[in-house]
């Protein structure tokens, strides 16, 4: 929530102020009120302290929006009562604990009929804007292939990412799913996935200079995927943290004309354009409204420029770009490696997103009607 908080600045330093934050709400409220602090920083006003948003919603009954940045178990526990009270809702990715968490947001929005977006912000960056236009235009040709690889270590312990009952899985799903949303975005849907999942290393060290005590952790942290995509698109996703010694990272897009890397540019028979011209190019090409719309008042900062969307819905009616159903779509990616691996079998995103497949998944839920460990 601290990024939002910066979002929200920047929006209110560069003249961008149709929103007013009126409450911060926290189980900790010393941790509430040091947010309400800073947000009297540049606004002015200091918001109302809440410790639970069944007071923050009776308690400010003109409350008009709920910007949601919560452990993942409870991403529906605090969602779920603001669609009730008719609030427009904007909530930290994975949209989900499980996809049928997922599933009960998506219905309660519906039936609010009220703004749902899923902060998914990577797509935002002026770099990717600049490598799906390549893409559309066909500078590398019919797409065929896409590898996604991260291979490091990583033995410091990262609070509650690193319990199931807590996170849901490892880092394919915390952080997994921002890259999942780039496979639709620049990609298209994924029909089917096979996956295998290890755990390497059970333990992590309490400080991040390895030492201190071990504590125990039960996510995976190697991830080894296949995906189809729509147009018989292959895919390769690879992340692990249990590589010790030489790492890298290597994400590159092939076509039937070239590539397209990331960090490095495009590569293709006829061309070598590197990622900053890619995104000069791109920037030139934009018309003022499309500016506007993506970029307004000339901001690249993409928690800002998402949360500007997410107040103009709440106030215009205007598109959502990652709204709930595109946000579950792409977390049905990241659970479908899972579900595979617990299978071992390849599954298709729609069984997992029909709720046909829940065996990874199914402690989760069970888990859901037992009180959260502290």
């Amino acid at each position: 929530m601290g990024a939002h908080v910066e979002g929200y600045r920047e929006l209110y330093n560069a003249g961008l102020k149709d929103f007013e934050i009126i409450a911060c709400c926290d189980v900790d409220g010393a941790r509430a009120a040091g947010m309400a602090d800073s947000i009297a920083g540049f606004q002015g006003r200091k918001p109302a302290i809440f410790d639970s948003v069944e007071a923050l919603l009776a308690g400010e009954p003109g409350l008009m929006a709920c910007d949601i940045s919560v452990v993942h178990r409870n991403h529906h526990i605090a969602a779920l009562p603001c669609f009730e009270a008719g609030k427009h809702v904007t909530i930290e990715k994975p949209l989900g604990f499980t996809m049928r968490t997922g599933k009960m947001m998506l219905d309660a929005a519906a039936k609010a009929g009220t703004v749902f977006q899923v902060a998914e912000n990577y797509r935002r960056d002026p770099a990717q804007r600049a490598i799906k236009r390549a893409i559309d235009s066909g500078r590398i040709g019919d797409l065929r292939m896409i590898f996604w690889h991260d291979c490091g270590e990583r033995l410091w312990y990262w609070s509650w990412r690193e319990h199931k009952d807590q996170a849901g899985g490892g880092w394919p799903l915390d952080g997994g799913v921002h890259f999942a949303d780039l496979f639709r975005y620049h990609i298209g849907p994924v029909v089917d996935v096979s996956c295998e999942t290890r755990q390497f290393n059970p333990f992590r060290y309490a400080n991040s200079d390895l030492t201190g005590r071990q504590i125990p952790v039960d996510v995976e942290d190697t991830v080894f995927a296949t995906l189809r995509f729509e147009g018989d698109v292959l895919g390769s996703w690879i992340s692990t943290a249990a590589a010790p010694g030489a790492g890298f990272s290597k994400r590159i897009i092939y076509g039937s004309e070239g590539s397209i890397e990331w960090g490095v540019g495009l590569t293709s028979r006829t061309e070598q354009v590197s990622e900053a011209d890619l995104v000069a190019q791109y920037r030139e090409q934009l018309d003022c409204d499309e500016e506007q719309r993506l970029f307004p008042a000339c901001i690249a900062d993409t928690v800002a420029t998402e949360l500007h969307e997410f107040v103009q819905a709440c106030l215009t009616g205007s598109p959502i770009e990652v709204d709930g159903l595109e946000g579950y779509k792409a977390e049905a990616i990241c659970f479908a490696l899972y579900e595979s691996a617990f299978l071992r079998r390849p599954v298709t995103t729609a069984e997992v997103e029909n709720l046909e497949i829940e065996n990874y998944q199914r402690e989760l839920n069970e888990g859901l009607e037992r009180p959260a460990a502290p």
